[in-house]
């Protein structure tokens, strides 16, 4: 119920800003989408089914055990991608990693937020974003994972339908992705320069007061 009257709250005080953000937002300039913000971000921001701190995907044990990526990669792609609409009938529905190891079936998220968990399980500090493709229409946003190996960071795009393409180097890839947020082990969520981008290209037609959904 706090959560609630705190969106309640920021939403509406944000409605009453939206002109003065507006006309600031024309005066931004975003030259890397990459770069992390100071903008501060609470847990809900990152989509219209974000409705749990991140600590509470790392709770309960999971009974999938891999050991490695490539093991991580093995497992998901013995998934269905299959839509929130079609799966729990919402538009947007986050599963618990427990959850999503049993169904084997989810959109994007459900597949980042699982493979964010077991790297951070295995030792890897992993963080887990919301943003959108290139390719994409603005409002809708897409899940991904990054983490470093051997001293390069790499992009795990969950839902793809080989290894090849699930894990590419973040430096051949960055420029098809457009990151809003991520969070890490630490469960404190990042802004990136990509939500500002976001924001004035959205012309904040609600996008603060109502994530859009991922999948």
């Amino acid at each position: 119920m706090k959560v609630f009257f705190e969106w309640i709250t920021l939403g509406l005080a944000r409605w009453l800003l939206k002109p003065v953000l507006r006309l600031s937002l024309r005066y931004v300039d975003v030259e890397d989408p990459w770069e992390p913000t100071d903008r501060p971000v609470r847990f809900w921001a990152l989509g219209a089914g974000s409705v749990k701190r991140f600590s509470w995907y790392f709770e309960g044990e999971s009974t999938v055990e891999v050991a490695s990526v490539d093991g991580l990669c093995g497992w998901l792609l013995g998934c269905e991608q299959v839509r929130d609409p079609d799966l729990f009938h919402e538009a947007d529905y986050w599963q618990h990693p427990g959850t999503f190891e049993q169904l084997r079936k989810g959109d994007c998220e459900d597949f980042a937020l699982w493979a964010w968990r077991k790297l951070v399980e295995m030792g890897i500090d992993a963080r887990f974003f919301t943003g959108r493709r290139a390719d994409m229409r603005a409002d809708s946003w897409h899940a991904w994972v990054v983490f470093p190996k051997d001293g390069l960071d790499f992009l795990l795009e969950s839902i793809a339908p080989n290894r090849e393409e699930m894990i590419r180097p973040l430096d051949e890839v960055r420029s098809r992705y457009v990151p809003h947020f991520s969070v890490g082990k630490d469960f404190q969520p990042q802004a990136y320069g990509g939500y500002l981008l976001y924001l004035k290209e959205s012309g904040l037609r609600g996008s603060e007061t109502a994530p859009p959904t991922i999948g």
